[in-house]
């Protein structure tokens, strides 16, 4: 169990963002670049499938190959005591969904956050990485108003016909 304080590798546990099916998320500080990171860890009840293990690495490895200013940023994977994470860009605001869940946004701000979502989508689409998992709770309002894409837990590189797909 991860508690705040904690150490995992270069990163001290602040508190927990949140957590969903694809596993719980905390605010770390990275004490060698002194910023504030998000890390994604898998629950503990399924840490040990090597199936989902692998596709948290996929996911990983998919965001980590975006490189766009909508797009939530990955900066490494590790492991510590036996525990598979993601250390990424901790971007502070609120989900599309909780803001939505207020009442209709301004059309401007609405506007503003589709046009910022569907060019970091069609970033990824541009590599050949599709989200599939692409709803209000997967994207981040940033303080200054900016769409941020969050959660490529379902993504898929899509390779040219006639070669072989990278994952499953």
């Amino acid at each position: 169990m991860i508690n705040p304080g904690d150490r995992v590798q270069r990163y001290e546990i602040i508190h927990l963002l949140g957590e969903g099916g694809m596993g719980k998320v905390f605010l770390a500080k990275d004490t060698i670049l002194d910023r504030k990171v998000a890390l994604k860890f898998l629950p503990d009840e399924i840490e040990s499938d090597p199936h989902t293990r692998e596709r948290f690495i996929h996911e990983a490895k998919a965001a980590a190959a975006l490189d766009h200013p909508f797009s939530c940023k990955v900066y490494e994977t590790g492991e510590s005591e036996g525990k598979a994470y993601i250390a990424m860009e901790y971007v502070e605001g609120h989900t599309l969904k909780s803001l939505l869940e207020q009442g209709p946004m301004p059309l401007r701000d609405a506007l503003q956050a589709t046009l910022e979502a569907a060019e970091a989508i069609e970033s990824a689409h541009s590599q050949r990485i599709i989200h599939r998992d692409l709803k209000p709770a997967n994207i981040m309002c940033t303080a200054r108003g900016h769409a941020k894409v969050m959660d490529f837990g379902l993504a898929k590189r899509v390779l040219p016909k006639g070669e072989a797909e990278l994952s499953r």
